[in-house]
């Protein structure tokens, strides 16, 4: 199956699967199929596929490692972007059609309202890592800064599911499953890490025996 994954149609393909909730927001905002409160519905639309696209790229780490999808690494920072891309799609609709740039409220909503604090944390973790996306960006910092750095996109979907937790406006189960799927990627990173630290150790402990 990693055929198609390493395909040269697999990442316009995927580009364009990536864009079609944008196309659908604009088709339903077009049309008035927003409901009553639109605003609100843009707001959760946007917030609901940052998250999604931020789970997606903690996902291929595992899934990459499983036989015949070894290929799924090239749509990694595809997706990343596209997860920086709505989040700013996001945070635009908030300034520019909820709030209309209202210094006032912004400010009250900076000081008063804890989620807001959290999505903002959200999204500037995620600036660095859409910054440093290109892969030139790898050579100057060097691989292992580079992925210590880009590590940080836990944090974002971590805050990103305390965000959608603390508005406490739809049923909590939601941003409860998010988590808990951002928990088992933690965990499985970590273990993962765990693992691979003891397996170098033991390797230089069985050359070192050798010798």
């Amino acid at each position: 199956m990693n055929w198609i994954w390493t395909h040269r149609w697999s990442k316009p393909v995927v580009f364009g699967l990536c864009l079609i909730p944008l196309l659908l927001l604009a088709w339903r905002w077009q049309n008035n199929e927003l409901g009553i409160n639109r605003i609100e519905t843009v707001a959760r639309y946007t917030g609901d596929w940052t998250l999604r696209f931020l789970v997606g790229v903690l996902c291929i780490t595992p899934l990459r490692r499983l036989p015949g999808q070894s290929g799924l690494i090239r749509f990694r920072r595809m997706i990343g972007l596209f997860a920086f891309f709505y989040g700013c799609l996001h945070a635009w609709h908030y300034y520019a059609v909820d709030v209309q740039w209202n210094q006032e409220i912004i400010w009250e909503d900076i000081t008063t309202r804890r989620f807001f604090v959290a999505g903002l944390i959200g999204l500037a973790v995620m600036v660095p890592l859409a910054a440093t996306s290109w892969t030139g960006a790898i050579k100057r910092m060097g691989g292992k800064r580079w992925q210590m750095l880009h590590r940080l996109v836990y944090v974002s979907a971590i805050a990103g599911v305390v965000h959608f937790y603390w508005q406490g406006k739809a049923a909590l189960w939601a941003p409860i499953y998010w988590g808990m799927g951002v928990g088992v990627l933690l965990l499985y990173r970590t273990g993962h890490w765990i693992w691979e630290k003891n397996r170098r150790r033991k390797k230089i402990l069985d050359t070192t025996t050798l010798r």
